[in-house]
């Protein structure tokens, strides 16, 4: 069903594109015979661009875990109630985000702070390649403004972490093609009688891409013995395929910094001006409002295409 619903946006897109090219046509047809359209001309082509900027990111989505679920974690730094606020505000930041993706929301955990603000917040983002999207936010992000916590109206620098996995589930189909797999069969050594000994009952399996190895020799018929080397092969396979996704999470948890200076992935500074800065791709974007309600699209855009470069 998953994947039904991914090739229907696909067509529904590839649709979509279509009308928006003839729309943009028929507006310079307009145009040419002297009608005024520039402004409906102009915003269909806005419209256009932000729909092909959506497109090309997603084509920027192609590692193993990117089109999973996403699990999001986040946790204040040193600094009290300022930081706890901080992180909240980041919490509120990333919910409104996935509702302008459409994307659902599970709060899992919320610990809430002593005067404001959390302690801790875990959440779950569902919708295709959530984490691919996210893993952008993965760091430190550090907060710059007029304290609302302190009388004398200072200045306070705060920082909170923010760290995102792939939702990994158990529900492992392992399928084992024929070509996959190389099938010997030889004659039993153990004890089993006089047919066990004299046959080439037993069988034993290799998996040709990781080199694992099913055998079975204790039944007297092949076909029992293939059935058997077959089953402890898939278990054998499920596991290979559980340990390589617990290495793939441990490489993300190791990829953990310090929520302290100079840690920092993007700072959000209210004051003495107002800018958001991401310190990995340089992006700079100065209308912080729209950004704290959840436009986060143009860091995503600029860290996957860093991302990209990087491996090329």
């Amino acid at each position: 069903m998953r994947e039904k619903k991914r090739l229907e946006h696909v067509l529904g897109t590839d649709a979509d594109l279509a009308r928006r090219g003839d729309d943009i046509t028929a507006y310079f047809d307009l145009a040419h015979e002297g009608e005024s359209v520039d402004a409906d001309l102009r915003r269909e082509i806005d419209s256009l661009r932000d729909l092909i900027d959506k497109l090309e990111t997603e084509t920027l989505l192609s590692g193993e875990n990117d089109a999973r679920n996403a699990i999001v974690t986040i946790h204040p730094g040193a600094g009290g109630t300022e930081s706890q606020d901080w992180a909240d505000m980041l919490l509120r930041m990333y919910l409104r985000w996935a509702e302008r993706q459409g994307f659902e929301t599970v709060l899992y955990d919320y610990q809430p702070g002593e005067e404001a603000g959390l302690k801790s917040a875990t959440f779950a983002v569902n919708g295709d390649y959530a984490f691919g999207l996210l893993m952008s936010e993965i760091g430190v992000h550090r907060l710059v403004r007029i304290s609302p916590f302190d009388q004398a109206k200072r200045r306070h620098t705060s920082f909170a972490s923010v760290f995102v996995s792939p939702e990994i589930d158990d529900s492992i189909e392992v399928i084992i093609k024929p070509e996959d797999i190389r099938t010997d069969t030889y004659r039993s050594s153990g004890k089993g009688g006089q047919h066990v000994n004299t046959t080439d009952s037993a069988v034993r399996i290799t998996h040709i891409a990781t080199g694992l190895v099913a055998s079975c020799q204790n039944e007297r018929s092949q076909h029992k013995n293939r059935e058997r080397a077959m089953s402890m092969l898939r278990s054998k396979l499920y596991e290979f395929e559980m340990e390589k996704k617990r290495a793939a999470t441990k490489k993300i948890e190791d990829s953990k910094l310090d929520i302290d200076f100079g840690s920092q992935i993007r700072s959000y500074v209210l004051q003495p001006y107002r800018m958001i800065k991401d310190h990995r791709t340089k992006v700079e974007v100065g209308d912080v409002d729209r950004v704290l309600d959840g436009d986060l699209q143009p860091f995503i855009r600029a860290y996957l295409l860093a991302r990209r470069g990087e491996k090329q």
